[in-house]
């Protein structure tokens, strides 16, 4: 039988197979489209938050989160994860509170479990985000202590590969600052506590963690505003910012050939209990973040998504880096 069917006919037949899988595919974009819709809606960001004045509060050294008023946001009810990290196993040290607790939270949502380090005075705080951390599906490890212990900072390591079945994020977040209006009243045992919490620690951790991280594997640090633009009264916890930044940058060329990203979060007046526990005067306390041209503090959950970006795989290529999140001021 001789074939009758015409070219245009092909092409039209064509034409309209595929009109017919893109009209069957149709609901499964529009529920993609909804998806992408359910965005929050615009906001001011500076008027998103509380401004000063704050009333003045004073908590013992390392504070609580849940002890502030206004009690800091860390993304608790706002930050919605999709897979991001799923996966994963990350430790976070200072993980009870401010930054770290924003980023915890962040991780899990996005689908990793997540081990917290902190001082045995915050169990209370740290007791919150493993209940968050385990409400997200994930693996929620506490380990208190010391950081400025070397032996604990290797068992933290240790323990937190045990608990986890591995370890591929590294979130070096915790810190100890202390207004000091001279260095005169800055003590040795002042001066050496700053330096092996926030310098010395993440050192301690880093050799211990990285026989144990893979290629794709991250390390985060917190480094700070203070780092290029350092308050009189901040003099040790300025200097240890300034490390933090430089040791990230060092460090990323040291492990790249090894595929191992390393960078940083810089924060601006960020509203954490560093403030409220000897971190700033009370008049500063008052005003604080009033000189950023946001006019206010950032939230640690305006960070949280920070951390996500460098530790998600997406980011292959970001490695050496500090990116900051300061209001509008500042240098990272």
């Amino acid at each position: 039988m001789t074939n009758t069917i015409s070219r245009r006919g092909v092409v039209g037949g064509a034409g309209a197979g595929m009109l017919g899988v893109a009209a069957a595919a149709a609901p499964a974009f529009a529920k993609d489209a909804q998806t992408m819709t359910d965005a929050a809606p615009l906001q001011d960001p500076s008027s998103k938050y509380p401004k000063p004045p704050f009333e003045r509060q004073s908590q013992p050294w390392p504070g609580l989160a849940s002890k502030m008023n206004p009690r800091p946001d860390h993304g608790e009810q706002s930050y919605k994860g999709s897979g991001r990290l799923t996966g994963r196993k990350a430790l976070i040290t200072g993980g009870d509170s401010g930054m770290g607790r924003a980023a915890a939270i962040a991780f899990a949502r996005e689908g990793a479990d997540v081990a917290i380090n902190y001082l045995p005075a915050e169990e209370e705080d740290a007791q919150d985000v493993i209940k968050l951390i385990k409400d997200a599906g994930r693996n929620g490890v506490a380990i208190p202590g010391d950081l400025r212990d070397e032996q604990f900072c290797k068992q933290l390591v240790e323990r937190a590969v045990e608990s986890l079945g591995g370890l591929d994020i590294v979130v070096n977040n915790a810190a100890r600052q202390q207004t000091r209006a001279s260095i005169l009243d800055v003590s040795s045992e002042d001066f050496d506590a700053t330096m092996k919490t926030n310098i010395y620690a993440p050192f301690w951790i880093i050799k211990a963690a990285l026989p144990h991280l893979k290629p794709g594997s991250c390390i985060i640090g917190t480094s700070s505003e203070q780092a290029a633009d350092p308050s009189p009264d901040l003099y040790d916890y300025a200097q240890t910012k300034a490390a933090t930044t430089n040791y990230v940058r060092s460090l990323a060329k040291q492990l790249a050939p090894k595929g191992i990203r390393v960078n940083a979060v810089a924060p601006g007046p960020i509203w954490t209990p560093l403030q409220v526990s000897g971190g700033a005067t009370m008049e500063k306390l008052e005003k604080f973040g009033s000189m950023a041209p946001m006019g206010r503090p950032g939230q640690p959950a305006e960070l949280g998504s920070i951390y996500v970006q460098l530790a998600a795989s997406d980011a292959s290529y970001a490695t050496g880096q500090v990116y900051g999140a300061m209001g509008g001021g500042g240098l990272p």
